[in-house]
């Protein structure tokens, strides 16, 4: 039994104990789908989106599913006033019937309880009993990839979880859910038709790119997003025009932990040109800001080039190639 605690310091301690245990990281899942696909006869990849899943789950279903867990009713009772306790707006207070309060510290926690019995011990099942041919699944809270190898048992598993999530107040964004034909043999696929490469999707912050190595072997390619790089540029832009009048030393040096922070986790294998254009235009933004700072300032180009070697991180390769971080963490 969980010892009597505030929910709060429950929630955090229970968090906090679950970002430790192995392989539950954002890179252990995309280097989890990148050997699923490399390993396996995947040819075609959905990419599902599930609509304001934060603001569309079932808190009913959300109890029900903790008490498969939770045997002291203290601690279900506080989730349940947690749920309840609604949102502070105007000086006013409104209260959901449905959602987990997007945001909150105890959310991810709650996504994951409810995905786990709503999707993961469906699809497994279904994986077992209805696939035709290899299929993997990865999931990191409400993002989710699933690889086919044949697209018959893709649109069919497509129209069985559209089924499922209805059943538990979700569903499937008709926009943003697509199948499409991605991986080693879809690659060699498009080749014999004549057509360009597969098409890309989005996962966890990166792009995945059917690509080959130098030694013409197929692989996939990561690249960092455009659209996240240039919000993650704008916020450096704002905080640097509120910085204008601070000295040059200090606004390196939190540029540098800015830069660091971003390396640390884009710098994957691949993705090196990406590293390379974001320091730039952090560069770019550093020496605006440097030359607005009064109507005489100056900073030469060559001055600038010398400060962002100072103090700016150089773009290097971080992460290891996720075959090798995946059989150290999962030797089987």
């Amino acid at each position: 039994m969980v010892q009597p605690a505030s929910l709060r310091t429950w929630a955090v301690t229970f968090l906090d104990l679950r970002r430790r245990l192995p392989g539950r990281g954002q890179h252990d899942a995309l280097d989890a789908l990148f050997i699923g696909i490399c390993s396996k006869k995947v040819s075609f990849i959905l990419d599902a989106d599930i609509r304001s899943f934060f603001t569309e789950v079932s808190q009913e279903w959300v109890v029900r599913f903790l008490e498969h867990r939770i045997g002291d009713k203290r601690i279900l009772r506080l989730i349940q006033k947690w749920l309840r306790a609604g949102v502070l707006e105007d000086e006013a207070v409104t209260i959901e019937e449905k959602g987990t309060g997007q945001g909150s510290v105890i959310s991810p926690l709650l996504a994951n309880v409810y995905l786990h019995y709503v999707f993961d011990l469906w699809a497994e099942r279904w994986r077992r009993r209805e696939a035709t041919g290899d299929m993997i699944m990865v999931r990191y809270a409400d993002d989710l990839v699933v690889g086919f190898q044949h697209e018959s048992d893709a649109r069919r598993f497509w129209d069985a979880m559209r089924d499922r999530l209805r059943k538990f107040s979700l569903s499937l964004h008709p926009d943003k859910t697509r199948l499409i034909e991605f991986g080693r043999f879809a690659a060699q696929n498009c080749k014999k038709r004549g057509l360009a490469k597969p098409e890309t999707f989005k996962f966890l912050g990166f792009v995945l790119i059917c690509d080959k190595s130098r030694r013409g072997d197929f692989r996939i390619r990561r690249k960092s997003r455009r659209d996240r790089m240039r919000v993650k540029l704008q916020e450096i832009k704002e905080a640097l025009q509120r910085r204008t009048n601070r000295p040059i030393p200090e606004t390196g040096k939190w540029l540098a932990q800015v830069v660091a922070g971003y390396f640390a986790y884009h710098a994957v294998p691949t993705n090196g040109l990406a590293l390379a254009a974001f320091r730039y235009h952090v560069k770019i933004l550093w020496h605006r800001q440097l030359c607005r700072r009064s109507q005489r300032a100056r900073v030469l180009w060559t001055q600038m080039a010398k400060l962002a070697d100072e103090f700016l991180p150089k773009p290097q390769i971080l992460h290891p190639w996720p075959s090798v971080r995946f059989a150290v963490r999962h030797p089987r």
